[in-house]
Parts: C-alpha cells; structure tokens; sequence
C-alpha cells in the first residue's frame, strides 16, 4: 500500500491517522546509504508519533501556552523539506505550504483538524519529492545561501536530522500529553 493510500476518505470525526512501520537505518553502509537511512528513519519517527490519534487529537495544543502540536509539527516539517531540497538544492519554483514571511509561524497557528488528513499527506509527499530531488545531487552539490554562504548537499542532510531529532523529542512530549503514549 502506498503510504498515502489512507488519505482516500478523510472524515474529520472518524480518521485516524494510520500506523506506520519505520526501516531501520543500515547498520553497514556508505556515508550516503547511512546519512538518507537515518533520515528516513527520523521521518518516520514523526509519522509514528502520529499513528493512531484522531484528527482532533493531531490538532491538539496541550503544552499552553506553546502553539506546539503534533499537527504543527508536521506542517512545519514540510515546509523544511520543501525549502531544503526542493527550493534550494533542485531550485524548483515551489511555495511554501504554510509559512510566509509575515506569518513564519502560520504551519503552527492554523493547525485545523479539518485538514490533518491532508497536512500528513502532504508531509509524505513532501519527504518523496525531497529524496526525488536529492537522489540525483552529490553530496558535495553546493546551494550558495545569500546569507550563510556556500552549503553542500551533506550539510543539508544532517541539519534535516537536527530539525527532524529535536521536533520528534517535542512530539514525544506531545503525544505523552495528548493519550499518554510513551516511547519510540
């Protein structure tokens, strides 16, 4: 089953988001092999920590006075894909989904369980497009940062394992708020 197959018939009383089954990362590898593996495993880890909470649930802000959700998360983790491989190593024209400039924190703001069928859908066609655009891309491919300078490819990849470790941690908190699920 493709990943996003359960986005067919999103109700907003009655979807849950699905479970999720995360490959391990290689145990044995090269850099690039071990570097994406880790990734993905990351990328999952987000998507599991969403696995079975409604859409209401996803949409939930149990740390007031934070706007921090699981949904949030995944709409800025989007974002962060889309901006790191899509916009600035593939230089594809694509927008943000979310954040705009005099909004950045909009991914979090208007979480709406009425679209967290489509928000976790967008995150997993989001992570697809994004090994798209670097699967094609050495590692030493260069993205020139009008405010950090030269970046390569490999920078990029583990600062993505950053962003994805330090907000799979606040999902963790999360999801221990929302139904008392602890763990990995």
């Amino acid at each position: 089953m493709r990943p996003w197959a359960f986005l067919t018939h999103p109700g907003p009383v009655t979807w849950t988001a699905p479970h999720v089954v995360r490959a391990d990362e290689p145990f044995v590898a090269g850099e690039r092999a071990m570097l994406e593996g880790f990734l993905d495993w990351q990328r999952g880890t987000l998507l599991h920590k969403c696995a079975g909470l409604t859409a209401a649930q996803l949409a939930e802000r149990p740390l007031a006075p934070s706007n921090l959700s699981l949904l949030g998360l995944v709409r800025h983790l989007t974002d962060v894909e889309r901006t790191w491989f899509r916009r600035r190593f593939a230089a594809q024209a694509v927008p943000s989904l979310y954040g705009t400039p005099d909004r950045p924190d909009a991914a979090f703001d208007d979480a709406d369980p009425a679209r967290a069928a489509y928000d976790l859908a967008a995150l997993v066609a989001e992570q697809a497009a994004a090994r798209e655009a670097a699967s094609g891309l050495p590692l030493d491919a260069i993205f020139d940062s009008p405010r950090w300078g030269p970046m390569c490819l490999r920078w990029a990849i583990v600062h993505m394992h950053g962003e994805y470790a330090r907000h799979n941690g606040h999902a963790d908190l999360l999801r221990e708020r929302v139904d008392g699920t602890v763990g990995t």
